[in-house]
């Protein structure tokens, strides 16, 4: 248990802020008022982790600026696999393309995806939040604990919702990938690769997955962020201008 003592201490200061949050919700949203405060603390924490996202975009088209330098080495470098990876590494620093980055606005959310699970599925919280409901269905209820009433409709329609920004946002890799070529920018091509470029656009359909073994307010958490995802697409990854491109190329 002690282990565990800090995640329960931040699960506890969550739930007093999640509680807050409701009832300050409540007289506009009625018995919404908690779906909605989860949907409000999930852009919360998006806008905190938004710089991380536009670093991540710039250092995605950094890379693919550095994508014919990377081929040029790959060739020089053909039978040196390990001072292959060496230059481009070191391309990727003087450049200011860090690879790296760009997993950290998803590893960033992991704790708050865990923090709400709990949330939901003990008593950590608080009692309260456990007796919550959207559309009659406890925040708590899994897909596991049935579909009776009004937790198969509701699960379906964020179930499909989740699928269809898998859809999109799968569709828009594959048009980015196809743009730059598979894995631009990578220390190393052949197959490997080629099976990375593959599997790249099935990530989105993970958040699918996910959702089937979570109670329905990290459903609703998933459903926000993964939406939240697809308009920073939209927004950042937008086509740039030649006089932007060669902004960024100078950075």
């Amino acid at each position: 248990m002690l282990a565990f003592a800090p995640l329960h201490g931040v699960v506890g200061a969550a739930g007093t802020a999640l509680s807050w949050l409701t009832d300050l919700l409540e007289p506009l949203a009625g018995g919404m008022a908690t779906a909605a405060a989860i949907v409000l603390l999930t852009i919360a924490v998006r806008l905190l982790i938004s710089p991380l996202t536009v670093a991540q975009v710039r250092g995605e088209r950094r890379r693919a600026a550095l994508a014919p330098q990377v081929r040029d080495l790959q060739r020089r470098y053909a039978d040196d696999p390990a001072k292959l990876q060496s230059e481009v590494f070191a391309l990727y620093r003087s450049a200011g393309a860090n690879p790296i980055a760009g997993c950290l606005p998803l590893l960033l959310q992991a704790p708050f995806l865990l923090v709400l699970y709990r949330l939901f599925t003990t008593s950590e919280g608080g009692t309260g939040l456990l007796q919550e409901r959207l559309a009659g269905v406890p925040l708590g209820h899994h897909l596991g604990d049935g579909l009776t009433g009004a937790a198969g409709p509701l699960f379906a329609v964020l179930l499909a919702v989740l699928l269809a920004l898998a859809w999109w946002s799968s569709r828009r890799a594959r048009r980015a990938s196809a743009a730059v070529g598979t894995v631009a920018g990578t220390p190393t091509e052949g197959p490997g690769a080629a099976t990375l470029g593959r599997l790249l656009p099935l990530l989105p359909f993970t958040t699918v997955l996910v959702a089937l073994v979570l109670p329905l307010a990290a459903v609703i958490y998933l459903v926000t962020t993964t939406a939240w995802s697809a308009l920073e697409q939209v927004v950042l990854r937008r086509p740039q201008t030649a006089p932007a491109s060669t902004d960024i190329d100078r950075r």
